[in-house]
């Protein structure tokens, strides 16, 4: 018995060791961490627990089974955040630089399947050199094998992907499907095709960070949504995430105590809107008033800033907000901005979180550039996704509502539970003056007959009065209520019940 205990215990330390001291020295003067490190700062104090610790790859060719180490370059297993369990995988680059292999994969799929079976969320910490290539189709096998289990969870259990070093080929598209990417600066990037290979096909000259860093993937290509300065950062604020997550499709998020008074009223939000129509004002400021404690998870800051989203509190329990950026814009929707919203409502959507929308849109964003990018296609997935939502949608219209955009924006056409809207509120067609240029447009050569068609106009659209006795407004608040009402309205609508019609699933406009 001393003998068995004796060599498992070196094995443990084998993998314990990972790829040597040299591997791991060159892992921290990256900056980075090793895939054991990131868990003890993601976990709960010794709530780590390793299985398949004792795995090695079965690959004999170009001199492999030389090459073994317990573990083969993945630490699996499961623990807890805030007390909550949770699966998990972390990629070793110090083992034969975190290649995925047929032993590796089966690894990760195995905390997949049980994260499946008991309604737990998964998070990767991914830093891979990609594919095992000594292993050939096998290492790619092994991908589709986890790229199967991502869509089965997809809606089912959260998916938080951590991209701590390199992802490319292949590896990249596991995070992909997942619900949330994070990346770290200077040290982790993602991309299809390396440098190399597109320099050899098109001739471009780039860079790792130009073609897949972390900027360019939070700013221009919007696949991650969050960044961080460093690793420590970015565990922490995966924490932070998880938090606001309930386990599974199968229950709500935790409730939290609220010691922020929930009929709270700020009379600053009396003045947030500006005299000028066409003046900006800050939507995060109206955010920040009106939740928890003035706390709000931002997703995607830095991409398509038009629109904001992300994760809140009122009266303690978990909501998501949508809101539109009079900063960028003027909170136009376009084409990135109608994608960015549109997942985030589906996630809500699939995970029992209320849905509280803030609206000022002018419309949708003209111009050859989006209808050629197929603003069409592309705005009717956020449109898609507030249709089919089911959770309870609470929609505060601040000033503009506009067109087409009014529609999306979780109208009450659109099965919006409580619609409330601002004294401020302009709900019509359009503008004003681009209205009245269009009905009268046999007086556009006179200034002072388009003045005065446009103040009536103004009088009759310009103001939520016209929509409210049509009911497609609930009431109209005062901005320093806000709080007080959207709050009121959630507790209302904790028992809401809506079902679609039963189908296998819709056709999104993708």
């Amino acid at each position: 018995m001393k003998e068995i205990i004796s060599k498992l215990q070196k094995m443990r330390d084998a993998a314990h060791n990972g790829g040597g001291k040299n591997r791991i020295d060159a892992q921290h003067d990256k900056g980075k961490l090793t895939a054991r490190e990131r868990l003890v700062v993601l976990l709960d104090d010794e709530s780590f627990e390793e299985w398949d610790v004792f795995v090695e790859h079965r690959s004999n060719d170009f001199g492999m089974s030389d090459n073994k180490v317990p573990g083969d370059g993945v630490v699996t297993g499961h623990g807890t955040i805030s007390g909550r369990k949770v699966f998990i995988f972390s990629q070793d680059f110090t083992v034969l630089g975190g290649s995925l292999s047929e032993t590796n994969a089966k690894k990760i799929c195995k905390v997949m399947d049980h994260a499946m079976r008991l309604g737990a969320p998964i998070i990767g910490l991914n830093d891979s050199g990609g594919a095992r290539i000594q292993e050939g189709i096998e290492s790619l096998a092994g991908y589709a094998e986890i790229f199967q289990r991502n869509v089965l969870a997809s809606g089912v259990v959260p998916q938080i992907s951590v991209v701590m070093g390199p992802c490319a080929g292949g590896a990249v598209y596991s995070p992909a499907i997942t619900d949330f990417i994070f990346m770290v600066l200077g040290t982790s990037y993602m991309y299809v095709t390396g440098p190399e290979v597109v320099k050899s096909v098109t001739h471009e000259a780039t860079d790792h960070e130009q073609l897949g860093g972390a900027v360019t993937h939070s700013t221009i290509s919007g696949v991650a949504d969050l960044v961080y300065e460093n690793e420590i950062e970015t565990l922490a604020s995966v924490r932070r995430l998880f938090d606001y997550l309930p386990d599974s499709n199968r229950e709500k998020p935790r409730r939290l105590e609220c010691n922020d008074p929930q009929d709270r009223k700020d009379e600053s939000l009396d003045s947030l809107i500006p005299n000028n129509p066409n003046k900006p004002y800050n939507m995060k400021d109206l955010v920040n008033t009106i939740v928890d404690d003035g706390e709000f998870f931002e997703i995607q800051p830095n991409y398509a800033g038009n629109i904001l989203i992300g994760f809140a509190r009122m009266g303690g329990a978990t909501i998501g907000i949508v809101g539109n950026q009079p900063m960028v814009l003027a909170g136009c929707l376009d084409i990135q901005s109608s994608v960015k919203a549109a997942r985030f409502v589906r996630f809500c959507d699939a995970f029992q979180i209320p849905i509280v929308t803030l609206v000022d849109v002018p419309g949708f964003l003209p111009g050859t550039a989006q209808e050629h990018g197929g603003i069409i296609k592309h705005g009717a997935k956020l449109l898609y996704a507030y249709a089919e939502c089911t959770v309870p949608k609470i929609t505060v219209i601040t000033r503009k509502a506009y067109g087409g955009a009014y529609d999306v924006m979780s109208s009450k056409h659109l099965r919006g539970d409580i619609n409330f809207a601002w004294p401020s509120a302009e709900i019509a067609v359009m503008g004003p003056k681009g209205a009245v240029e269009i009905i009268f447009r046999d007086d556009r050569d006179s200034e002072e007959l388009i003045s005065q068609h446009t103040d009536m106009y103004r009088d009759k659209f310009a103001n939520p009065i016209y929509a409210a006795q049509k009911g497609f407004i609930d009431d109209i608040i005062a901005p320093h209520d806000t709080r007080a009402r959207v709050c009121r309205s959630l507790e209302l609508l904790v028992g809401k019940q809506l079902n679609n019609p039963k189908k296998k699933h819709g056709n999104i406009p993708l």
